[in-house]
């Protein structure tokens, strides 16, 4: 904050993170980084970015936010964003456009399903470490996870 103006974005910081909700395209989407997780500020970005493109919340076609707005909103140097929107464009996720700004491609389905899967991949192995931890069993495990399954589907029929 420079004298008494205040950061136009809507910013919430709590020691660690910071949870931004981009006001211009992006209005559904939030990105949030934690800088004490250890894994560097762009690697953040772009996986947070992949989340919402496989998740449906950006769609084919969407504009992002520019490089110096986003890293003005998040509070980190323009050269994090750029270097994760680099490496959102090498792998096919974002394309710039001269003049006009970065896109969400058409041609990322990959994202679909393989990056959904890696998310759960990644949920599961962290369950399973913790039922470690906790001294679960693996079929008690499953049949926790059974009865949730069970239960979630009760809920979602009770709100249709």
């Amino acid at each position: 904050m420079v004298g008494n103006r205040r950061p136009k974005s809507r910013c919430l910081t709590n020691a660690s993170t910071v949870l931004l909700s981009c006001d211009s395209q992006l209005s559904d989407m939030i990105i949030q980084i934690n800088y004490k997780s250890g894994k560097p500020v762009y690697l953040q970005i772009v996986e947070q970015i992949k989340y919402a493109a496989a998740a449906g919340t950006l769609r084919a076609g969407d504009a992002i936010p520019s490089i110096r707005p986003l890293a003005e909103k998040l509070r980190v140097n323009r050269n994090t964003v750029a270097k994760a929107y680099l490496e959102l464009e090498r792998e096919g996720v974002i394309e710039t456009r001269a003049g006009k700004g970065c896109y969400l491609t058409d041609n990322h389905s990959p994202l679909k399903k393989s990056f959904r899967q890696q998310i759960l991949n990644e949920v599961i192995d962290a369950v399973i470490v913790q039922a470690h931890h906790f001294q679960i069993s693996d079929s008690e495990l499953l049949d926790l996870i059974k009865k949730r399954l069970s239960q979630f589907e009760r809920d979602r029929k009770e709100t249709e």
